[in-house]
């Protein structure tokens, strides 16, 4: 019996963990008599004072994109680049080599260059903004691609223009012309030019 207890004591003490207790009345415990009479007894008694929790809500000026995407079909000629790539490189498959950047400003993302230094393949674009800036907060994602059949290789992508703002322009590395590739590119090999 005094087992029972003590489990129902334990129980509550852990239910009451996070709240303000205050002991009401003394506890008392039941006797018990050898022939199994007992008197009933009784638990003690509290006053719980739970936390007080408030959840409201308030104004905040945030900065969320507004972008405006035009998907428009159209045909264009997409340059096809096939090397014959040494073998110990493994076999070539078709990939799309892509740029693309978020512009608050009409500009053309072209691919200039794409390199190879054996085991890595460097992409060359540029970004010109030349255009009318759009409205506040819009924003135009604009992209050039390049398919290469070539192998599994690393691939660098390198913008020669200034960073535009957006999440999504660090996905690439600006640079300010290719002459900061120049140590990079003396032994590559230009697979792909603009023409």
């Amino acid at each position: 019996m005094k087992f029972r207890i003590l489990s129902i004591c334990a129980l509550a003490a852990f239910s009451f963990f996070a709240c303000d207790v205050d002991q009401t009345s003394e506890g008392e415990m039941p006797s018990v008599d050898v022939d199994v009479q007992a008197d009933r007894g009784s638990l003690p008694t509290y006053d719980v004072e739970w936390a007080d929790v408030d959840v409201t809500t308030t104004t905040r000026t945030i900065e969320v994109p507004k972008v405006r995407v035009v998907m428009v079909e159209e045909t264009v000629e997409v340059p096809v680049v096939d090397v014959d790539w040494p073998s110990e490189l493994g076999d070539k498959e078709e990939q799309t080599l892509m740029v693309e950047a978020d512009v608050n400003q009409e500009a053309n993302l072209e691919i200039q260059e794409v390199y190879t230094t054996g085991n890595r393949i460097i992409v060359l674009a540029e970004l010109e903004k030349a255009g009318e800036m759009l409205e506040d907060g819009e924003v135009m994602s604009i992209s050039d691609q390049v398919v290469v059949n070539a192998p599994d290789l690393d691939v660098r992508y390198y913008i020669i223009g200034d960073r535009p703002d957006g999440i999504r322009n660090n996905r690439f590395k600006y640079i300010s012309s290719r002459n900061d590739l120049k140590d990079m590119m003396t032994n590559g090999r230009s697979i792909y030019m603009k023409k």
